[in-house]
C-alpha cells in the first residue's frame, strides 16, 4: 500500500458528470459508461474520488510498467520541460538521438521511426513494408489487436474491427497458435505446428510475389494473451527467409518488460525485420510510439523517399519519458524481478486451474498472464460468449471491483497484468481476491444444491 493516502475530492460526483456530459468515452455505449474518478496513484496503485486506494492489476491498459508517479520519469520529463517543449519532426534533437540509439541498442535493429502510439507505429509499419517490398499483401492473425486505425484496425482480428469493415484491402488472415482451443483440433505435443504450415498454404494461394509481411503480436494480448509453442516462431521466422517476406513485431504490449525481456520474441531466440512498439517504451507517461526498422530497411529508405510523417513524430518531451522509463528498467533490475515474480504467478495461477472448475486454462510468461473461464472443463464451452458477457462474467468483475482491484476482463477472459514493481504480497492480495470471486462463479455455474 502507498506511504499516505488519498483524500476524497469535494466534488468527485460533478466531475464523473461533467465528464459524462462533454466527453466521449472509447469502446462504449455512451449512456452505459460509468467512469472512475481517477486523483492519483503511487507505484501499484491509484486513488479514486471518494478518497479509496485500488490496486491497479491491469497496469490500466496494460502500460503503466514501472507503476504510477515514479520520480525517475517524472524528474526526465520535468527537465525536459525547461530545455525545450517542442521540435518539429525535421529537427535533429538530443532526446532524439539518444533514444534511437538506445532503441537500436535493445532491439537488436537499425532505424526508429518515432509516432504518438500503437496504432500509428502498425500504420507506419504496415506502409514501410510495403514501400521496401514492392508488394501490396499483409498477413495478419485471427485473434489479433493492431490498433484504431483504419489500417490498424482492418489489420486486426479483433472483432472490433467489423463496425468499420470493409477498411484498407491487403489483408489476409490465418489463425493463432491457440493451444488451449487449436483450429486444427490438435495438441502441442501432438501437432506438426500445424499454425505454422497452413500459412505457407496461404502464402501459396495468395501468390509470395505479393505478400509484403506477416504482422503479429510478439505474444497475443486482449484476445486471449495466446502464449505460442517454443518452436513457433523460429518456424514462422523461417517461413518468412523462405518466401523473403517481412516479419512485423506488434510488441506494443508484450514489449519492454512485460514478460521479462525486452521484446516477447526474443524468448524465441528470433529477430523481426520490423518492430512495432508504444506503451511500456513510456510506461504510459507521455504518448509514444516506435517502428524499429532492420539495418537493410532503413538503408532502402537512405535512396528512397519514406511516404509518412506526423506532426508529433519525435515530440521531446515523449522521447525524454521513455529515457527515463528505459533507465529504470535498468536501474531497478525490473526484467530479472518479472521474471522471478512471473514465475511465482504462474504457480498460483496452476493452482488456481486445479481449484476452480469454472477456469479451463492459464496463460503466463512473466507478469503477462490470463485466466480463460469455462463453464465446463470438459467441454471448453466458454463463460461468454464471443464478443458478448454473461451473469457469471459480471458477478465476478463486480465483486473484484468492489475490493478496490482494478481488473481487466474481456469476453471469458481475466487478465492479471500488474506494474512490474509490484511485490509479492500487492501480487498475493489480488490473486485472493480473484480466488474470491471465481468461488462466486464456480456456485453460479453449478447451481442450487437440491433439497434433502
Amino acid at each position: 500500500m502507498p506511504d499516505s493516502f488519498p483524500q476524497a475530492h469535494p466534488d468527485t460526483h460533478q466531475v464523473i458528470q461533467d465528464n459524462r456530459d462533454y466527453t466521449l468515452f472509447s469502446w462504449s455505449v455512451q449512456g452505459a459508461a460509468n467512469p472512475i474518478h481517477m486523483t492519483g496513484g503511487k507505484g501499484s496503485h491509484f486513488f479514486d474520488g471518494d478518497g479509496n486506494t485500488w490496486l491497479d492489476f491491469s497496469s490500466q491498459l496494460i502500460n503503466i510498467n514501472v507503476g504510477h508517479q515514479h520520480p525517475t520519469v517524472l524528474q526526465a520529463i520535468k527537465d525536459q520541460v525547461d530545455v525545450m517543449c517542442f521540435a518539429g519532426p525535421s529537427f535533429a534533437t538530443d532526446v532524439r538521438a539518444t533514444l534511437g540509439k538506445k532503441l537500436a541498442e535493445v532491439t537488436g535493429l537499425g532505424k526508429s521511426f518515432f509516432t504518438l502510439g500503437g496504432s500509428e507505429a502498425n500504420e507506419n509499419a504496415m506502409k514501410m513494408a510495403r514501400l521496401y517490398t514492392g508488394r501490396d499483401k499483409i498477413i495478419t492473425r485471427y485473434r489479433s489487436y493492431h490498433g484504431a486505425t483504419m489500417g490498424s484496425m482492418t489489420a486486426s482480428g479483433d472483432p472490433r474491427r467489423w463496425p468499420v469493415e470493409p477498411g484498407v484491402p491487403g489483408i489476409v488472415r490465418a489463425f493463432d497458435p491457440y493451444c488451449y482451443r487449436c483450429p486444427f483440433g490438435k495438441t502441442p505435443d501432438s501437432c506438426n505446428r500445424e499454425c505454422v504450415s497452413h500459412i505457407e498454404e496461404i502464402i501459396q494461394m495468395e501468390g509470395p510475389h505479393n505478400i509484403a509481411a506477416i504482422m503479429v503480436e510478439g505474444i497475443t494480448g486482449s484476445n486471449g494473451l495466446l502464449v505460442p509453442p517454443d518452436d513457433y516462431y523460429p518456424k514462422l521466422r523461417a517461413l518468412c527467409d523462405k518466401y523473403a517476406i517481412l516479419l512485423i513485431d506488434d510488441e506494443v504490449m508484450s514489449g519492454f518488460g512485460r514478460t521479462g525481456t525486452w521484446l516477447a520474441t526474443q524468448h524465441y531466440g528470433i529477430k523481426p525485420d520490423i518492430v512495432t512498439c508504444a506503451k511500456g517504451l513510456t510506461s504510459g507517461y507521455m504518448p509514444l510510439g516506435a517502428v524499429v526498422v532492420s539495418s537493410q530497411i532503413a538503408e532502402y529508405f537512405e535512396t528512397h523517399f519514406l511516404a509518412g510523417g506526423l506532426t508529433y513524430s519525435g515530440h521531446p518531451v515523449s522521447l525524454a519519458a521513455a529515457i527515463g522509463n528505459l533507465a529504470v528498467y535498468e536501474e531497478e533490475n525490473l526484467f530479472e524481478h518479472t521474471r522471478e515474480l512471473g514465475a511465482y504467478l504462474g504457480q498460483r495461477l496452476e493452482a488456481i486451474k486445479a481449484r476452480y472448475a469454472c477456469v479451463g486454462d492459464v496463460r503466463y510468461k512473466g507478469l503477462f498472464s490470463v485466466i480463460e473461464l469455462v463453464k465446463d472443463k470438459a467441454t471448453k464451452e466458454p463463460l461468454a460468449p464471443f464478443n458478448g458477457t454473461s451473469p457469471e462474467m459480471g458477478k465476478m468483475a463486480a465483486h473484484i471491483k468492489s475490493q478496490h482491484v482494478y481488473a481487466y476482463s474481456r469476453f471469458n477472459f481475466l487478465w492479471v497484468c500488474p506494474p512490474l514493481v509490484v511485490t509479492k504480497e500487492e501480487l498475493d492480495h489480488g490473486l485472493n481476491v480473484y480466488e474470491e470471486a471465481l468461488a462466486l462463479v464456480d456456485q453460479m455455474i453449478a447451481g442450487p444444491v437440491a433439497a434433502d
